[in-house]
Order: structure tokens, then sequence, then C-alpha cells
């Protein structure tokens, strides 16, 4: 195994994928990290909203996910007390569909794009912590693979490793912002005929359905922790707790659903966190969820995760240029990251309280607002410099 490079990036999914593509393309030595094999999956809001969906564009990777059988949604349906609602997806930022693929399918197109631009990939490999010089710059990472331990030095260390992230424990990362974590889901996947996004509202459930891969969709509910709790104790298996809140809340959906269609396990969260940790320090940054959370009811991870890649790699490839600009490029950073993320984040911890349903819409409405405004920033960035944008 290589043992230096400019940055190492450990966590090879969609934020760490994206951060090492972003800086390979830029010019410089990434070495990328997994303890996981590829492809393979993982929990997952599977949608990409609107602002994801134009980085996507904008990387030249969209029609590879496409291509890989994610199937393009023109059409989203909202069923409510009220009524029901259906708009068609419009033509904006060069985008007119949305998607939600597969993570193992997501995950790999991200992983070889990053490849193709060079980036040094390592997976089977557990990081242990980081390295340090004399001055506690951090300097490294301690690792293991194989049953051999590996000593790994870079300029930067980027944890991108997820939610519990070794890297934002190592340099103890401290919570800068924190909301009530009160939210839990549940999600398995159907075969069937699923041709647009659905959302069913209720009291205290947000349930819907995402066409994904294979003539299959993520069939989902959010709820309130204490009502999934119940449903689970009800059930007595969390495989059954599904089925029973969308027999309650979303009867409509549950028709429709026959348990031979389903085709994976039901998984599940409860007390999903909402919070932003210290996004940066010295020698190293975090990215997605190990550095921001929050709660899936408004399944914007995919999207927070390659905002704030492209964010971190504008600030990487500014340090490693020139290291007089570290302290200026990482409180940039900073500032950038938690200020599109800020929008969103508040309106997603109130919504994971489950206010009254006039609320909710009128969240919704907001939500919509924020992931438009997001989109045209970033539709008006500039990438990298050396960044090969396709077509």
């Amino acid at each position: 195994m290589r043992t230096a490079a400019d940055v190492i990036v450990v966590g090879a999914r969609c934020a760490g994928a994206a951060t090492a593509l972003l800086l390979a393309r830029a010019g410089h030595d990434v070495l990328l990290l997994d303890r996981a094999t590829f492809p393979s999956d993982t929990l997952s809001t599977h949608v990409i909203a609107r602002s994801g969906m134009v980085q996507l564009h904008r990387w030249g990777l969209l029609d590879a996910v496409v291509a890989s059988g994610a199937p393009p949604i023109r059409q989203v349906e909202f069923t409510t007390a009220a009524g029901f609602m259906s708009r068609a997806i419009k033509d904006r930022y060069g985008v007119d569909f949305l998607l939600a693929p597969r993570r193992f399918e997501l995950d790999q197109i991200l992983l070889e794009a990053a490849r193709a631009a060079g980036v040094t990939v390592h997976t089977g490999v557990s990081v242990d912590d980081v390295l340090r010089d004399d001055r506690g710059r951090v300097v490294g990472v301690q690792a293991h693979s194989d049953g051999r331990r590996h000593e790994l030095h870079a300029r930067y260390v980027v944890g991108a490793d997820g939610l519990g992230s070794r890297i934002a424990r190592a340099v103890e990362a401290p919570l800068t912002i924190v909301r009530p974590g009160s939210g839990a889901a549940h999600y398995a996947y159907y075969t069937g005929d699923w041709a647009a996004i659905e959302h069913f509202l209720a009291d205290d459930v947000f349930a819907g359905v995402f066409p994904t891969h294979a003539g299959e969709a993520c069939i989902w509910a959010c709820t309130a922790e204490h009502l999934a709790c119940t449903y689970r104790k009800q059930s007595g298996r969390t495989g059954n707790a599904l089925t029973g809140i969308l027999a309650d809340a979303a009867p409509s959906l549950a028709a429709r659903l026959d348990e031979s269609a389903r085709r994976s396990p039901v998984r599940g969260m409860l007390r999903m966190p909402n919070h932003f940790r210290q996004a940066s320090g010295s020698g190293w940054a975090l990215v997605g969820d190990a550095g921001y959370h929050r709660d899936a009811v408004t399944g914007h991870g995919i999207s927070d995760a390659f905002r704030d890649a492209e964010l971190l790699a504008d600030a990487l490839d500014a340090a490693l240029r020139d290291p007089d600009c570290e302290t200026g490029s990482f409180t940039a950073y900073a500032i950038e990251r938690d200020r599109m993320a800020r929008d969103v984040f508040e309106i997603t911890s109130e919504l994971a309280t489950y206010p009254p349903q006039g609320r909710f819409l009128e969240l919704q409405k907001q939500l919509a607002v924020a992931i438009d405004a997001m989109a045209s920033e970033l539709g008006a960035r500039s990438l990298p410099r050396a960044v090969t944008v396709a077509a």
C-alpha cells in the first residue's frame, strides 16, 4: 500500500468518493480508504434532490447513473387528508427529472469515476486513529487490513466515514449545533409498478415511494420515535412495523403492497440525530454525515453529501496550492457549509417533530424553496481548477 499522498479520504461512499474525485480532477494526489468492499449497500434515503442532481450533471456523472438502470422520475405525488396533488418535475438548472438510485450502484459509479480521475483506492481497510506531529497537527492515519498495520501520511486527512465517524472521534470534533433527535424511519424494497415519487401524510407519519433500480421501489415510513417503538412492540418484529404503520397511516399504499413482492428485510433507525460538528481543524476536515447529520424525513442526505464534498474540495484545493491559505480556506468551508445547510437543517428539525398537518405542509413548501435556491447557487459555482466537465 502506498504510504503517502496529498490527501487521505477515509470513507469511499457519496461524500468521500465525490471529494476525492474533485480533488483528483484538480490535479491532487488522493488516497481513498474504506473498510467496506464495493459494490455494497448502506442505509440510505435514496432520493437525490434537485441540488444533488445539478451536481451530478456538472460533474459529468448523471448519464452514468441513469445508464445503471435508475429510472428517471418526472412526477411527484402528495396524498393528505385534504386530498391528492400531483406535479411534474420542471426543467431547471439543466435537470428535468429526479433519481433515487440504490446505493450499491451510485457509490460504485462515484468510486470508479474517482479511480478514473487518478485516485488510489483501497477497500477492506479499517482506520484506527490519526497520526499527529509534535505540534499536534494531523498528518495521516493508522490503519489495518488483512492482519497488517499501516501508517499512511498526508498533508490533510478527510473524515467521510459517516455518522459514527472514527476520524471525528479521533480529532475530538465537537458538536456546534444540536437539535433534538426524536424521529425514526423504516423502509424495504418492493417490486411493482412505480412511476412517481409518492408521499403520504398522516398524523405523526410521513410515508412514501421512491422508484429505484430493477423495477423496485423503496417503500418507507418516517415517524415520531415513540410511534415507531409502539409499532415495533405490537408487531414483535421490526419487519412488520413498516406494514403496520402503512396500514394505519397510508392504507391506499398498503393495499398495493403484496408481501410476496417484498425483496428485502425491513431496515430502520431510531432517534436520528440533528447536529453539526466542527468542520475542520489542523490537518483535518469532515464531510458528509461525519460532519453534519439530519433526520431522514426530508431525504436530503445524498444531496447534502454532494454539496459539502464540493465545498471541501474547493477549500482543500486552495490550501494545497498555497499553504498560507489554509486557515482562510477552512474557515470559509465551515461558514459556507453551515450557511448552505442551515435552512434545510432547521426545516428538517421541525418536520421531525411531526407538527400538525397544516404546518407540516407549509414546511414542505419551504423545503422546496430552499432546495431550489441551493440548486441555483450550486449550478453557478466554479469547479476546482483543472476539472473537465462533460458537455
